[in-house]
């Protein structure tokens, strides 16, 4: 499977099971979603396809934060957004973290969709993608609050965190590795 490190606009009536991971961020209000795009996209979760949401503008209640939730009642009913606790396996997967900065800290939980205990879509909104980008210079685009480059830091490793477990689900979360996690945390 070829890499592409850039982002591609993908519409959700194309190929989406080509991809394993979807990246769904942006700013403000969006209009709804066509019921068949409601509908590829609820197949391409059902059948083990991971959406990671981002909510740009850090919005709560209004903006991308209500549109998402909105749409995301229609595309998954019977498995609405809930709280991810610190202990999913999520948060160990690479890095042992207890929260998910991202460009802000406002909300120290990361929302999960989950579809028979597997987390299909992963919620953010602290602007993960921001705390990520940088410009053309390699310089990075927006100023990181209120941590500073220690948060950026943290952003970092919770997006690697959610790659793998977008990748490779909960492999981590087996009884073998809990003595050399247990240890590193001490």
């Amino acid at each position: 499977m070829e890499v592409v490190a850039e982002a591609r606009p993908l519409s959700l009536n194309a190929r989406l099971f080509d991809y394993p991971f979807l990246y769904f961020g942006g700013e403000g209000d969006f209009p709804p979603l066509a019921q068949s795009e409601v509908d590829t996209l609820r197949r391409y979760l059902g059948y083990g396809g991971f959406v990671l949401a981002d909510a740009n503008d850090g919005s709560s209640g209004t903006g991308f934060d209500a549109a998402f939730r909105r749409e995301m009642a229609r595309v998954l009913p019977a498995s609405p957004l809930q709280p991810l606790p610190s202990t999913h396996v999520v948060f160990k997967s690479f890095y042992l973290l207890d929260s998910a900065p991202g460009r802000l800290f406002t909300h120290p939980q990361l929302q999960a969709a989950l579809i028979g205990g597997r987390a299909a879509v992963l919620y953010s909104q602290n602007d993960l993608a921001g705390a990520w980008a940088r410009d053309e210079g390699g310089d990075y685009s927006f100023e990181v609050v209120p941590g500073g480059e220690a948060q950026r830091e943290l952003a970092v490793r919770t997006g690697i965190n959610i790659c793998m477990y977008a990748l490779c689900l909960d492999y981590k979360d087996d009884a073998v590795h809990l003595p050399l996690i247990l240890k590193k945390r001490r």
